[in-house]
């Protein structure tokens, strides 16, 4: 399989949410990385946007639903946020989504901040597989993998995929 080139990925995605927050008036959008590889993406579209917007981190070790069955990740690093998320629009970032447990995750963490104007998903990996109603409002690309293969991103600098 060929995977695409991230850094043509990146870009085009860039565009396309720089057309997105100009179409739907979003003032001020807080850019929120879920960690590791959402906030590689999140810091990349920062650039593309001219730093015009802020960059946070999430963390969603604690929110996960599989935490019992899988225990703790060792790299806990914690969420950066502001202090809250009042009235924000928030341009939620992944690298990939699959299932849709990490994003209902990662909404569930932003909830704790206050309650935003708006959440929108930015993806830059769609490889289907959902088990949850959730879909991103921007992707990259989109990917077919045989059962049981992954892909991996690799970064930050190069960012690299893989398959896994």
């Amino acid at each position: 399989m060929n995977l695409p080139d991230i850094e043509q990925v990146c870009h085009r995605l860039a565009g396309d949410l720089q057309e997105m927050i100009r179409n739907e008036g979003l003032e001020d959008p807080l850019l929120v990385g879920i960690r590791t590889g959402g906030v590689w993406v999140a810091e990349r579209l920062q650039k593309a946007l001219n730093g015009s917007s802020e960059v946070a981190s999430l963390d969603i070790s604690f929110y996960r639903d599989d935490f019992t069955r899988h225990g703790l990740h060792p790299k806990v690093q914690g969420s950066e946020l502001p202090d809250t998320v009042e009235d924000r629009h928030i341009i939620l970032i992944d690298d990939v989504i699959m299932s849709g447990r990490t994003i209902r995750a990662a909404m569930n963490e932003l909830f704790d901040y206050g309650r935003p104007a708006s959440i929108h998903l930015i993806c830059l990996l769609d490889i289907g597989r959902r088990e949850l109603p959730v879909q991103p409002d921007l992707c990259g690309a989109r990917l077919t993998l045989e059962e049981g293969q992954l892909v991996k991103l690799s970064g930050p600098e190069p960012l690299e995929l893989s398959l896994a």
